[in-house]
């Protein structure tokens, strides 16, 4: 048990912080943190959601840094937040029929029972994505964090730690979508729907680019920028392999 608060530096007596509340018993996040945290998005509605969405966009990197040395009780839980706002935009998603892939499947021609079981199955994924949003974007965690952990491996973080700053990031990349969702509405069900979506996307990662820059802010700028390049790299060849993984199963599937 640390002698003085984390988040306020407020000397400690008892269990709590007698000044700003936090858990006198902070200890450094993993595994059985992260365990609590999906406990906890699973179950409560917890404060601190619109000071989190304010860090996000003003000062993700320095606040991310901080919730990682301690400073927590301001902050909605990461896990949390990715499972609300992720439902959120699913909901919306399948409930306003966006969907962002249908143009691809319309472009899957050919003839026979392979090629109509093919496009049915296509279809079913991107259906059962569109259902699942929440749970696809915490599969994706993962890979967001590995990409990160090897590329900033140096800075001293644990995977799990990791896995907390991708789910602020990813949470930050919802939040955009969200705000953004107007335009995903009026584009709906045309050619420009894609295009759209990819512009966005791009926002949100130069997003998550900022955020890194600050968060690890003992690094050299030339440091910073090649890690963050690397980072994303890692990230979406993981994902990538996973994908294809998939595509070969489908396949091996109509043989």
């Amino acid at each position: 048990m640390t002698k003085t608060c984390l988040n306020c530096n407020t000397k400690l007596v008892g269990k709590f912080c007698s000044n700003c509340g936090q858990d006198a018993n902070t200890h450094r996040i993993n595994s059985h943190f992260l365990w609590h945290d999906i406990q906890h998005g699973l179950t409560h509605v917890d404060k601190g959601m619109l000071f989190t969405i304010k860090e996000l966009f003003t000062r993700p990197g320095n606040s991310i840094r901080q919730f990682l040395e301690g400073k927590r009780i301001k902050h909605f839980k990461p896990i949390s937040l990715v499972i609300i706002l992720a439902g959120a935009y699913g909901f919306l998603s399948h409930y306003y029929e966006i969907n962002i892939f249908s143009s691809n499947i319309q472009k899957i021609s050919g003839s026979g029972a392979g090629y109509a079981h093919a496009k049915k199955t296509i279809g079913d994924i991107i259906d059962w994505v569109s259902e699942h949003y929440a749970l696809v974007t915490l599969i994706q965690l993962p890979a967001l964090a590995l990409g990160t952990y090897l590329g900033f491996k140096k800075a001293g973080y644990n995977f799990v730690e990791h896995l907390v700053i991708n789910s602020f990031l990813t949470a930050q990349r919802l939040l955009l979508r969200l705000l953004t969702f107007p335009i995903f509405y009026y584009y709906n069900k045309t050619p420009d729907l894609r295009m759209v979506s990819n512009a966005i996307d791009l926002i949100g990662y130069a997003l998550m680019a900022w955020s890194l820059f600050q968060l690890f802010n003992t690094l050299s700028t030339g440091q910073k920028i090649w890690r963050i390049f690397l980072s994303l790299a890692i990230s979406f060849s993981t994902l990538l392999i996973a994908l294809f993984g998939i595509a070969f199963y489908i396949v091996k599937s109509l043989k």
